[in-house]
């Protein structure tokens, strides 16, 4: 498996790559901005080359300018990473803006998570609308998670902070487990906003079946990243992180509407 092949390889913090540093772009006004696109351009080619020599199966979703200079920013088997220029040095960590206090991620990347939670339909999330909604979040949940539980305590005062929570499921045990079953269950049963409140207050699940996204959202998650729940994502694609008390939740979301979590 590929995301665990990699976990195993993220103790090399070098990668062998035997390309140049990119040459420095001419002077001129005439010149500038295609010089730095070419320079992007050779930067993802070295990334992508370092990348393929350290193991021929890591195929990057994506691969962009990172938040800071000098790196690119990499979605590869679901994991974000940070891989010099010259491709020779990788880290795997979430940078933070001490300035702005949140986290950070590329435009690109934001726009390439917007572009995959675009493609789950509002009629296969289940939805905990806000009255006069402000902020929207969707939130990759697990239902034996303790801490998705201690949000979806939350749900009735996110509600009045006008924060919609849209759930897309992600058993975390993985499909085929009991876990994915009962998901299965909650997103099958006639009203699918009881079930996982039941669910998540410990209750039995009764067994349904029917034709349904878990497994398609299971995959999108792992996509787009999550490797825990809850997992949170704002409308412009900004990972929020795990569970956050609500008035955190809505402090952060006024940040990226901000704009300060780029």
């Amino acid at each position: 498996m590929l995301r665990v092949a990699l976990a195993a390889l993220l103790g090399a913090l070098s990668l062998t790559a035997c390309a140049q540093q990119p040459s420095a772009p001419a002077a001129g006004k005439g010149t500038a901005a295609p010089a730095a696109a070419a320079s992007d351009g050779a930067a993802e080619q070295r990334v992508r080359s370092a990348l393929l020599k350290l193991d021929p199966k890591f195929q990057p979703e994506f691969i962009g300018a990172a938040p800071f200079a000098g790196f690119r920013e990499v979605l590869v088997s679901g994991q974000v990473l940070y891989v010099s220029d010259d491709g020779r040095y990788l880290m795997q960590s979430q940078p933070y803006d001490i300035q702005n206090k949140a986290p950070v991620s590329s435009a690109g990347l934001l726009a390439y998570r917007q572009k995959l939670l675009a493609k789950v339909p509002q009629g296969e999330r289940i939805v905990f609308a806000a009255p006069n909604a402000k902020y929207t979040v969707s939130v990759f949940t697990d239902i034996e998670c303790g801490y998705c539980r201690k949000l979806h305590q939350d749900i009735a005062e996110l509600n009045r902070n006008g924060i919609s929570v849209e759930y897309l499921a992600f058993p975390r045990m993985g499909l085929g487990s009991q876990d994915y079953t009962d998901m299965i269950s909650v997103w099958c049963a006639a009203d699918r906003k009881q079930a996982l409140t039941a669910a998540k207050s410990g209750k039995p699940v009764a067994p349904k079946n029917c034709t349904n996204p878990v497994a398609m959202q299971y995959t999108l998650g792992q996509q787009i990243g999550v490797n825990g729940t809850p997992a949170i994502f704002a409308a412009d694609g900004t990972q929020l992180g795990g569970y956050l008390p609500p008035a955190q939740l809505k402090a952060a979301l006024e940040r990226t509407t901000a704009g300060g979590s780029r």
